[in-house]
This record gives structure tokens, C-alpha cells and sequence, in this order.
């Protein structure tokens, strides 16, 4: 059995993997390169609050696989069913994570908590990891001008349609994966075929409803201009400007860049025709 090598650690969900996780992230690599560790990340498959709250229904930022692959460019990624932590004390969640993952210094977010038993302060953590042989560290707040950088700051800004807050706060623009099914084919009666995009995991958030520019992933083309739909009802269709051929089947990723216009009722085809030009040109044009 080959035996690990002393670590470091940083334990939560991390949804979004937004411009604060990664400020927690770089501290890590660095203390771990000053102090001659391996960094590691601790995160959870589910929501804790699935857990916790059996009513609760997550409106996530990332999927696990998305959040992975985020937090894995940081380093080693250790992912844990959260029902097995839950009835653990933050003492014997530090002896397991002391004796089994070989965790030397812990660091932890500045408003973090963990165990069943909730401590309130970072002096009972540090406390506690003198007793367990883990030195705790706590990492300051990270901010973006005015805003204090959460999750629900994101969240809150996509069911919004604040499309630009959202990439400002992720460091990124955010994405959402789907597969195309077949719709009422209105686009293609129109001359302007749309994918209908179902998206892979439910729980994920659909930006607010309205017209986006995005660009999209697909099978041949790698982030194409796009312009994205989204009803009343939560359907995504988007139409690709450059694509000819059948997309039924695929998987399409979308990255949301600008929220370009509400919804609307149009009193004709025709009138609707002319609004879809209006939309691709805003796409198309460089200034756009």
C-alpha cells in the first residue's frame, strides 16, 4: 500500500467554483508549496441541505462533474457522500481526516463551519486540531468591489437576468449542458432552426426567462455565436447562425455571455421574423 504524503486541506461544496472559492484555492496552493504539502480539497457529492432539509431542492451552479473538473485544477479533489460526515464532530471529522487522508494543516474558509456539534469560533477549531495533530489556519474574505462573492449572490443575479454579474462574480461565463430533443419546430418554419435543449441535471439553473446571446459547444463547432430562448416554461431553444445540420441527440454546452431582451408576444410570424434578424445582426455584429 503505497502511503500518502502529508496534505493540506480546504473542506466545503464549493458550488460554482466562483472567484472566492478560488481565492481560498490559491492560498491553499501556496501554503502548500511554502510548507512542502499536497494540497487537497474536500467537497460533497450532494447539497448538504439535501441532508439536512428533506424538502429541499438545490438550485445548483455546477454539476459534481463540472464542479470537479473546476476544483481539480487546483489540486487533488476528494469527494465525500455527505450522509457519512453529517453525524461526525468536527473532532472526529479532523481525526479521520488526520489519520485517513493524511491531513496536516487545515484551511479554512473565514466564515466555514463544520461537525455535528457546529462550533461557532476558529479558536475552538484551532483548539482542537492542537488535540488532533492538525494546525488550522482560517483564510480572510475575498470581495469584488461592493459585492461580498457567494453562491446566492450568482444565483440570485441568473434568476434575474444579470448575465453580466453572474460572469463577473463566477470569473467566468456560466454554462449549462443539454442534450436536444425535438420541439414544436416553429424556428425551422421560420427559416431560423433552433435546439432544443434539455438540460442534464434538473437541479441546474436556468437563467431568468428571455433572449441571450451565448456561445455554444457542439459535436463540430467549439463555442459558435448563438442566440438563446428561454420561455415561461423553462425551454431553451437556441439558434446558431453558423451551424447547417441535425443536432438531435447531442449534447450542446451553452456559455451565457449578454442578456439581450424580454421575452415577447408578437401579433405575427412576421413580425417575429424580423425581431430573430434583429437579434442575430445584434449577435453577428463586432461591437455586439
Amino acid at each position: 500500500m503505497v502511503k500518502l504524503l502529508a496534505r493540506i486541506a480546504t473542506i466545503g461544496f464549493f458550488d460554482g467554483v466562483h472567484k472566492g472559492h478560488r481565492f481560498l484555492f490559491e492560498s491553499l496552493r501556496t501554503q502548500a508549496a511554502e510548507r512542502g504539502l499536497e494540497p487537497l480539497i474536500v467537497t460533497f457529492a450532494a447539497h448538504p441541505r439535501v441532508a439536512l432539509q428533506s424538502d429541499y431542492v438545490p438550485q445548483l451552479l455546477t454539476t459534481l462533474e463540472e464542479r470537479k473538473a473546476l476544483l481539480s485544477a487546483f489540486g487533488e479533489v476528494l469527494v465525500l457522500p455527505f450522509e457519512t460526515v453529517q453525524p461526525l464532530t468536527a473532532e472526529q471529522f479532523m481525526r479521520y481526516l488526520h489519520d485517513e487522508q493524511e491531513v496536516r494543516v487545515l484551511l479554512m474558509g473565514y466564515d466555514h463551519r463544520f461537525g455535528s456539534d457546529r462550533l461557532k469560533h476558529p479558536q475552538d477549531y484551532r483548539r482542537l486540531g492542537e488535540q488532533v495533530g492538525i494546525e488550522v489556519l482560517t483564510n480572510t474574505e475575498f470581495t469584488e468591489g461592493e459585492w461580498h462573492v457567494s453562491s446566492t449572490e450568482i444565483r440570485q443575479a441568473l434568476e434575474t437576468g444579470n448575465i453580466a454579474l453572474a460572469n463577473e462574480l463566477l470569473g467566468r461565463a456560466y454554462s449549462l449542458t443539454g442534450t436536444v430533443v425535438h420541439g414544436k419546430g416553429l424556428g425551422r418554419h421560420l427559416g431560423f432552426p433552433t435546439a432544443n435543449i434539455a438540460p442534464d441535471d434538473p437541479h441546474k439553473i436556468i437563467p431568468k426567462t428571455g433572449v441571450y446571446i451565448a456561445q455554444i459547444n457542439t459535436p463540430t463547432m467549439d463555442k459558435a455565436p448563438a442566440f438563446v430562448n428561454i420561455d415561461r416554461e423553462g425551454i431553451i431553444e437556441a439558434h446558431i447562425p453558423s451551424f447547417r445540420g441535425d443536432l438531435y441527440g447531442h449534447k450542446l454546452k451553452l456559455h451565457f455571455e449578454r442578456y439581450l431582451r424580454d421575452e415577447k408576444h408578437f401579433t405575427s410570424l412576421e413580425a417575429l421574423k424580423e425581431q430573430i434578424k434583429a437579434d442575430i445582426d445584434n449577435i453577428l455584429r463586432p461591437d455586439a
